[in-house]
C-alpha cells in the first residue's frame, strides 16, 4: 500500500486511485517566461519518479501537466522582448521539454497550454457567477472568498488573522495579503485578449489549472502535485474556484517538493547562485549525475545543491553502471555451475525494500540504501567467482528492475552506443594482444595512454571492459 504525504491535513495516508489501477495526476508545469532552474527541475524529477513508482507497480497513469503561456510574467516578458506572445512563449516551452529530456523525465500524457483552454475557462467562471461565488467590477471578474467556507483549507491560512484587502488583480501576492482574486481580467492595451461575457479580456492565472485539470482528469480526480511555493496562492484558490463551481472534492491527496538551496542558501541571481540545467552542465557534463542528485533527498526535505555533492552523486551512478556492464557484458563467461551466491532470494529482498520505501511517501534516499548494499554483493560474489551465470542474469534483471523508477542507466546505454574513434579501439586491441603475449609493460602503457584520453579500462572474467571516465 502506497502512503502520501496529503498536504490538504498534513497527514500520512494510504493511497487508493478513485478509478481501480488507473491513477489521475496533475502536475503544476512551467510558468514559460524564462528557462526553468534546477529548483523546478528537482520538482519535475519527483513528480517522474512518483510517477514511474505508479507505473511499476502495475498502475496506469494519466498524467497531466500545464503550460501557462499567459499571465503577467508571460506578457511583460513579451512586451520587453518586442515579441508577440506566441513567439516568445515558444521559445522557453522548447527550453522546458528539452530539459526534462536531458534528465530522462517520461513524457506526460498531455501538456496544455492556457492559451488554447480559454472557452474552458470562460465556462467554469460562469459556473462560479451562477453559485453566486463571484462579482463584476472594471470590466474583470473577482472570486469572492467569503463565499467559500473552506478557503485556507490547504495553506492553514486563517482569514481571521491576515491582512485582507478588497481584492488584488495580481496574478501572485503575499501570503499574508489574502484577498478575492481575478478569474477574468479586463483588456489592457497591448496585451492578448479574448472575448466574454464580461468584455475582452483575459484568464486569470488561477483559473488556468482548474479548467485544464477538470477538463482532463475530471472534476475530482487523485493527485494534484507542485512545490511548495505553489501552496498559496495558487493552490489554494484552485481549490476555492473547482469546489465552487462543482460542490464537491476537487483533488483526493497533494503532495509538494521542497526548495532547492545551493550551498545553504537561497537560489537567487543576486547571489550568483541561480544555475539552470545549462549552467550545472557546462560545469560538470552529467546529466545522469543531475537526475540522482535531485531524487537523493526525500522531495519534502530541502535539497542543497553543491558540487562536493555532484561530484558524490556522480560516483554513485558510476557504480551502479559498472555493476550493471559487469553483469550485462560478463556475467555469462561466468560459467553454469551453481555457485554459492543466493542470487535469486538476495534480488527478492532488495526489491522488496526497494518497494517498500518507495511505499512510505516515496523515500528514494531509503530505496537508495536498499540498492548501494546490493551492489556491493554483487561485485563481491563476481570478483570471488561465488556468483554463476544465472544468478547474473537475475542480479542485473532486479537492478534493471529498480532503474524502471529511478531512470539513471538509460544514460549509460547512451553512451555506450556512442562508437569509440577507431584509433582508441585500435590501441584497446594492441593492448589485448599485449596482454596475451605477456608483454605487460607496454600493456600498462597502452592502458595509462588510454585513461590519460577519458578511457578506463577494467579487465574481469570473459575479457576487457571500457567505459569513459566520469567528468570531473
Amino acid at each position: 500500500m502506497v502512503k502520501l504525504q496529503n498536504t490538504l491535513g498534513r497527514r500520512l495516508v494510504d493511497f487508493a486511485p478513485l478509478e481501480p489501477g488507473h491513477v489521475r495526476l496533475y502536475t503544476c508545469g512551467p510558468t514559460v517566461y524564462n528557462v526553468v532552474h534546477i529548483g523546478n527541475l528537482r520538482t519535475f524529477v519527483f513528480e517522474d519518479v512518483l510517477r514511474r513508482h505508479f507505473r511499476a507497480g502495475g498502475h496506469r497513469v494519466t498524467q497531466v501537466m500545464n503550460l501557462t503561456d499567459v499571465d503577467d510574467k508571460t506578457i511583460r516578458g513579451a512586451q520587453e522582448a518586442g515579441l508577440p506572445l506566441a513567439d516568445f512563449t515558444a521559445k522557453y516551452s522548447d527550453a522546458f521539454f528539452r530539459d526534462i529530456r536531458r534528465l530522462n523525465v517520461q513524457p506526460a500524457e498531455g501538456y496544455p497550454r492556457a492559451t488554447e483552454h480559454v472557452p474552458e475557462m470562460i465556462d467554469l467562471i460562469r459556473r462560479l457567477d451562477a453559485r453566486g461565488h463571484t462579482y463584476e467590477s472594471d470590466g474583470s471578474v473577482y472570486f469572492r472568498i467569503s463565499t467559500f467556507p473552506g478557503y485556507g483549507k490547504l495553506s492553514g491560512i486563517d482569514l481571521d488573522r491576515t491582512r485582507r484587502s478588497e481584492r488584488v488583480a495580481d496574478d501572485e501576492y503575499e501570503k499574508e495579503d489574502v484577498r478575492d482574486f481575478a478569474v477574468w481580467k479586463a483588456a489592457k492595451p497591448g496585451e492578448p485578449s479574448w472575448p466574454s461575457p464580461w468584455g475582452e479580456g483575459r484568464p486569470g492565472w488561477h483559473i488556468e489549472c482548474s479548467a485544464m485539470s477538470m477538463k482532463y482528469l475530471g472534476e475530482h480526480f487523485d493527485i494534484h502535485t507542485g512545490a511548495v511555493d505553489n501552496v498559496f496562492p495558487h493552490h489554494e484558490n484552485e481549490i476555492a474556484q473547482s469546489e465552487g463551481a462543482t460542490g464537491h472534492p476537487f483533488v483526493e491527496v497533494w503532495l509538494h517538493a521542497e526548495h532547492l538551496i545551493v550551498d545553504g542558501e537561497k537560489m537567487a541571481k543576486s547571489k550568483g547562485n541561480f544555475y539552470t540545467l545549462d549552467d550545472v552542465l557546462a560545469r560538470r557534463d552529467d546529466p545522469a549525475a543531475v537526475r540522482y542528485l535531485l531524487l537523493s533527498v526525500p522531495y519534502r526535505k530541502k535539497l542543497n545543491f553543491t558540487w562536493e555533492a555532484l561530484a558524490g552523486a556522480a560516483v554513485a551512478v558510476d557504480h551502479i553502471f559498472t555493476t550493471w556492464d559487469r553483469l550485462t557484458d560478463f556475467g555469462a563467461a561466468l560459467g553454469s555451475k551453481p555457485s554459492p551466491f543466493p542470487a535469486e532470494e538476495r534480488s527478492e529482498e532488495f526489491l522488496r525494500a526497494f518497494s517498500s520505501a518507495l511505499d512510505d511517501d516515496l523515500n528514494t534516499p531509503q530505496a537508495l540504501g536498499a540498492l548501494f548494499p546490493f551492489l556491493t554483493e554483487i561485485n563481491k560474489a563476481f570478483d570471488e567467482r561465488t556468483l554463476d551465470a544465472k544468478g547474473a542474469e537475475i542480479a542485473r534483471l532486479a537492478i534493471e528492475t529498480a532503474d524502471k523508477v529511478l531512470g539513471v542507466i538509460p544514460f549509460h546505454v547512451e553512451m555506450r552506443a556512442e562508437p569509440l574513434p577507431a584509433e582508441i579501439e585500435a590501441q584497446i586491441a594492441a593492448r589485448n594482444a599485449a596482454r596475451k603475449r605477456r608483454d605487460f609493460a607496454e600493456s600498462d602503457r597502452i592502458r595509462d595512454e588510454l585513461a590519460a584520453r577519458g578511457i578506463v579500462l577494467e579487465d574481469l572474467p570473459g575479457g576487457t571492459r571500457w567505459k569513459k571516465a566520469a567528468p570531473v
